[in-house]
């Protein structure tokens, strides 16, 4: 799968464009990240990237192709390394597994933590639903499948109740990282522990 974002509006062949389209997409994600989705603008893009605004216009046509450029790409760099989180740690004991990759997912969330502030207090919904809906998916459809192949008693279907754990701790790390709430990280974690133990566990 290409890692070129779909709002261009054109796809670069050479490495000179390829990497234009790279220097435009770290400029935008600096200006978002400092000012704001308010004040960029392409123009403040272009002058971050040290390019004429005429050069951006040529691989994006406006303003929202520039953004929906840099959350494709860095949604996607998000589910990959959450999908990686899981996916390293599938060899531990089910307990282990469950605190294990709520600590990754955190250390995680922590690094993209200006991404995530910008998609969830910033944007417009509209502008970033499918994104994250796409990486959610990712990390959903894997659990669903550690859930079947494990066979781990699930209240509902194994892909059902992937759905559901991934976004409630979803949400609530997203959260925690974000507000930094007075509460120790180690007992965060022991509360997302307990609630997925206690979802998955019925009488």
């Amino acid at each position: 799968m290409s890692d070129l974002p779909r709002s261009l509006r054109k796809e670069p062949t050479q490495e000179r464009s390829r990497l234009m389209v790279e220097r435009i997409l770290e400029a935008a994600r600096a200006v978002l990240a400092e000012e704001g989705y308010e004040r960029a603008s392409t123009n403040r893009v272009a002058s971050r990237a040290g390019i004429s605004p005429g050069s951006l216009y040529q691989y994006f046509p406006d303003k929202q192709a520039v953004l929906s450029g840099v959350i494709d790409r860095y949604a996607r760099e998000l589910g990959d390394e959450l999908t990686a989180v899981l996916a390293d740690r599938l060899d531990l004991p089910p307990d282990d597994l469950v605190r294990a990759a709520y600590d990754g997912l955190l250390d995680v969330l922590e690094e993209h933590r200006e991404y995530l502030r910008l998609v969830t207090r910033e944007l417009p919904v509209s502008r970033v639903a499918g994104h994250v809906d796409a990486a959610e998916q990712r990390v959903a459809e894997l659990v669903g499948a550690y859930l079947t192949v494990s066979r781990t008693p699930t209240p509902w279907p194994p892909a059902a109740t992937a759905w559901l754990l991934v976004r409630m701790v979803e949400h609530l790390a997203v959260d925690y990282v974000l507000q930094r709430p007075e509460l120790d990280r180690d007992v965060f974690v022991d509360e997302l522990v307990h609630l997925t133990q206690a979802h998955l566990v019925r009488p």
